[in-house]
């Protein structure tokens, strides 16, 4: 069943690494506590996917051994409607069996990245992937051949197959932009060549770009590579970053004619993808994987420019707080206040967690603690710990599993509840969707993590006084809001013109992508107003952004946030009625249906302006609020 391990896999994984979220400060510390040293209470207790290793081999030599009976089924799908069932559930439970296969030995893994045992079974679960992918690679074709007449006479005559519905109209509304045999091979022989952009952008980027070599305050030189540039940008000394920007930036601008033709690329290669599948144009074929409509993608777009006047008043905001006659690009990072001490153990957070997010009801905080005992979380850092946060549900029949570097701070509180957010969503789903339409759409996959961001920071701040934590507090919203949404929406836009350009027959040299991008860099932070000043240099900024590669990606991040703010202003606004709601039709409904109609389910409709404009009244109101504090002091 290619469609459950290419789409529902990935998408399990995906929550484990793409929407994990990243701890500036666990990141940064490593901890030189071994794992042996942590009280039990504090790891993840792995037994619960399998006892040991010889029970999870054991699994693993099952699954392998399942694999030959794919070949019973092939060329039959369009038989009757039993031998589809049959075929799908049959998939379905040896997929599922995979992906538990696959969570325990990663997690296992995790623990401890320089063990070379678990290193060695996520290789072997690599393998045993590949192979159950070509087992089933018939199916998906074989379903698009059947006529959706007879798919639906199927559905009427087998009640047990209804609970596939989703996952046949999934496939088979992909039938206007699916080729003939001869041509969709050709389409999946040119796969191997899709990548070859990225590849070529990452090796350069990563490994092969000459990076300069720069003097720190304290006379240590360095190579000012990505990482540096990332903890350097927000020095305090305005005259050191902006000499940090100025050598990072210079060397980008020096492969601009490199950098652009790897960008030019891959927008060719979407244009390729675009015209063989029969599409109108890229995005299009894009925002169809998810059946998103391009206007969600626009009004997004619009949205951000009717509002451009809340980024510059936070832009004016940011300029008065660090005390500036001029504000420039550099001056984006530095901190608008002193980080408040807010310092937390487990215990505390987990309490603050349970108060916070006691709107979402009783069940929803009921299962929290459940987490929180029944150690479902791998709090603490560790030598050769995976670094960041993430929730992964691939452990289907189990419960979902968080990994944490937590070390005290507010951060670490709220990326614990942010990754509860992630475990809420599959255990839900889980729980109450069969395997096939347990795992939720990217399209919604940070809706309930931000969510629970949200509810926790208007808790905190409900509960403080202090002006100083107040002010740290909304300064990290603020900031927020300018780099989830506004920059998030820069870059789509970006994204969006390169294509028409090149969709129109124009060329993208390094030099016109770096116009384009400057003209909308100085559009948003208000250059011909007077609000920012940018420098012509800061054109090559699209060079260091990779997810120009990731294919109309990067406008999910604004969404969410939008849509997540909605929510959270229904669950406090509505009360337990929105909580259920919130509960039954969102959480629980993994892709039981397609992420639009899901969010509508819950009055937050991402095809109008609504959730967009609630945003920018809770950023407008974050703003008054540091206006009142500011002027008090």
């Amino acid at each position: 069943m290619k469609f459950i391990i290419g789409v529902f896999m990935l998408s399990s994984f995906l929550l484990l690494t793409n929407c994990s979220k990243d701890q500036g400060a666990a990141d940064s510390g490593k901890a030189e506590i071994t794992r042996d040293k942590i009280d039990a209470k504090y790891k993840w207790n792995l037994q619960d996917i399998y006892k040991d290793e010889a029970a999870w081999r054991a699994a693993k030599a099952d699954v392998e051994k399942m694999l030959p009976k794919f070949k019973t089924f092939k060329g039959k799908l369009g038989r009757s409607a039993t031998t589809l069932y049959n075929c799908l559930d049959f998939s379905s439970r040896v997929t599922k069996e995979y992906m538990r296969l696959a969570s325990y030995a990663g997690k296992l893994s995790d623990q401890d990245t320089r063990e070379s045992g678990p290193m060695a079974m996520n290789q072997e679960i690599a393998q045993l992937g590949t192979k159950l992918n070509g087992a089933s690679s018939f199916i998906d074709p074989e379903i698009l051949s059947i006529p959706k007449s007879t798919i639906k006479r199927f559905l009427r005559q087998k009640k047990e197959l209804r609970v596939y519905k989703q996952y046949l109209d999934n496939i088979q509304r992909m039938q206007p932009h699916t080729r003939s045999a001869e041509v969709e091979n050709t389409i999946a022989e040119a796969g191997s060549m899709s990548d070859t952009p990225y590849d070529i952008y990452g090796i350069f980027k990563n490994a092969d770009m000459p990076r300069p070599e720069f003097t720190l305050k304290d006379g240590k030189t360095i190579h000012l590579d990505d990482a540096a540039y990332t903890l350097y940008r927000a020095d305090a000394d305005r005259a050191f970053r902006k000499k940090v920007f100025e050598t990072f930036f210079g060397a980008y601008k020096n492969f601009e004619r490199t950098f652009g033709t790897e960008l030019y690329s891959q927008v060719k290669k979407d244009i390729f993808y675009k015209n063989v599948r029969k599409y109108n144009s890229s995005l299009e074929r894009a925002l169809n994987a998810n059946n998103i409509p391009v206007s969600v993608y626009t009004n997004l777009i619009k949205g951000v420019h009717d509002n451009l006047p809340t980024l510059h008043r936070y832009l004016n905001l940011r300029k008065r707080m660090l005390g500036l006659k001029t504000l420039h690009y550099y001056d984006m990072y530095p901190s608008l206040v002193k980080k408040a001490d807010m310092n937390y153990t487990v215990e505390e957070a987990e309490a603050l967690i349970i108060k916070a997010l006691h709107p979402l009801g009783e069940e929803y905080t009921a299962t929290l603690d459940e987490a929180f005992k029944n150690r479902w979380i791998d709090i603490y850092p560790n030598t050769g710990k995976r670094s960041g946060a993430y929730s992964s549900g691939g452990a289907y029949d189990v419960h979902p599993y968080i990994l944490l570097n937590f070390n005290g701070k507010y951060d670490d509180v709220s990326t614990m509840a942010h990754e509860l957010g992630h475990t809420m969503h599959s255990y839900n789903s889980n729980k109450h969707q069969a395997f096939v339409n347990s795992h939720y759409p990217i399209f919604l996959a940070e809706v309930a993590s931000i969510t629970n961001e949200t509810l926790l920071a208007d808790y905190v701040l409900q509960n403080t006084t202090d002006k100083e934590k107040r002010l740290s507090l909304l300064g990290n919203l603020l900031e927020t809001f300018r780099t989830t949404l506004f920059r998030q929406t820069q870059f789509a836009e970006f994204e969006l013109k390169i294509h028409e350009l090149a969709e129109k027959g124009e060329a993208l040299t390094g030099e016109k992508l770096s116009n384009v991008y400057l003209d909308i860099l100085r559009t948003y932070y208000g250059a011909d107003e007077g609000v920012t000043e940018i420098e012509d240099l800061y054109s090559i900024e699209w060079a260091y952004i990779p997810h120009f590669y990731y294919n109309f990606y990067v406008f999910q991040y604004a969404t969410s946030l939008c849509a997540a703010n909605a929510v959270a202003n229904k669950i406090l606004d509505e009360g337990p009625e929105m909580s259920k709601k919130y509960l039954k039709n969102f959480l629980s409904a993994g892709s039981s249906d397609y992420a639009i109609p899901i969010l509508k389910s819950i009055g937050v409709d991402m095809t109008t302006q609504e959730p967009f404009n609630l945003a920018m009244k809770r950023m407008n109101k974050i703003m008054d609020e540091i206006e009142t504090l500011l002027n008090e002091k």
